[in-house]
């Protein structure tokens, strides 16, 4: 069982400078929230509530701002500043006090999840005892992205960002793991990139027949913000669902209350600390029905 994770929102964000040189890409906007709030409704979907987020160094106060403890939604959130940005697997090296003897969850604050099924693929996840489970899902441009071979519900290989057509089936930033993971983080070594490669990680779990995958669901949409090209294609998804659904994405508040984390008190101390929003119409609408 998964019951801690792991936001990983480091990064220079250099594909998106020179927005990123005042501000973290994470804190950016997604139409009306900021982008760690996606990540995070993902971990609370999965009703996880013990959550540590892995910021650069000097960032924290930022993120502070938004974010401060978790109190109010229900949940722990803890930090640690990364002094650089060193792979992946080093969430799990940095994060191993935190983690102590239970499995983890890793999600990318740069990713964005959406879909009908995503709750309830996510809870499924989370049962997760010995192995590791990766979120996989169709792409038409494969030689982008790391990308896995199955057979049945096991990966049989994993090939970075190949030439030659491999597989559609995209790796994406949303990642669950056994207490071995930081065993293995430490094993590994440094790319040619000079970083831990999430790839090498995977692959020691495939190699010993434990690497298992899930999908998003029927419709369901995962997108990468880490071009501007990308982030505002997030954008102007989020601007039409929500419009034309009336309801909103990642809202972290809505979520805490459907799983019985919060009370009206604590929405009330939300709308009090955004102000007069539309964000905050929204959580009124919560509560005055």
């Amino acid at each position: 069982m998964i019951k801690k994770g792991i936001i990983l929102s480091g990064g220079k964000g250099t594909r998106m400078s020179p927005l990123t040189k005042a501000v973290n890409k994470q804190l950016l906007p997604i139409y009306d929230k900021p982008l760690i709030f996606y990540s995070l409704s993902v971990l609370m979907l999965a009703k996880i509530k013990d959550i540590l987020i892995i910021v650069n160094k000097g960032e924290l106060k930022q993120y502070k701002k938004i974010l401060p403890n978790g109190k109010n939604l229900g949940i722990k959130i803890k930090y640690i500043e990364q002094n650089s940005p060193k792979g992946l697997p080093d969430a799990f090296i940095l994060g191993e006090k935190f983690i102590g003897k239970d499995n983890v969850s890793l999600i990318l604050g740069d990713n964005f999840f959406y879909g009908k099924y995503l709750a309830k693929k996510l809870l499924d996840c989370i049962k997760l005892n010995k192995g590791a489970k990766v979120f996989l899902h169709k792409v038409s441009n494969p030689e982008r992205y790391g990308v896995a071979k199955i057979k049945k519900n096991k990966i049989t290989s994993i090939r970075e960002k190949p030439k030659k057509f491999v597989s559609n089936l995209a790796i994406t930033g949303l990642y669950f793991f056994d207490n071995k993971v930081i065993k293995y983080s430490k094993k590994l070594k440094p790319s040619k990139r000079k970083e831990l490669e999430i790839t090498d990680l995977l692959i020691k779990y495939q190699k010993k027949n434990q690497l298992y995958a899930d999908y998003i669901g029927k419709g369901g949409t995962w997108l990468d913000t880490g071009s501007i090209k990308d982030f505002y294609k997030t954008n102007n998804f989020v601007s039409a669902i929500e419009n034309k659904k009336s309801f909103k994405i990642a809202c972290i508040e809505e979520i805490a209350l459907l799983n019985k984390w919060i009370n009206r008190k604590n929405i009330l101390n939300s709308i009090k600390f955004y102000g007069n929003c539309e964000y905050s119409s929204y959580l009124k609408k919560l509560i005055y029905k």
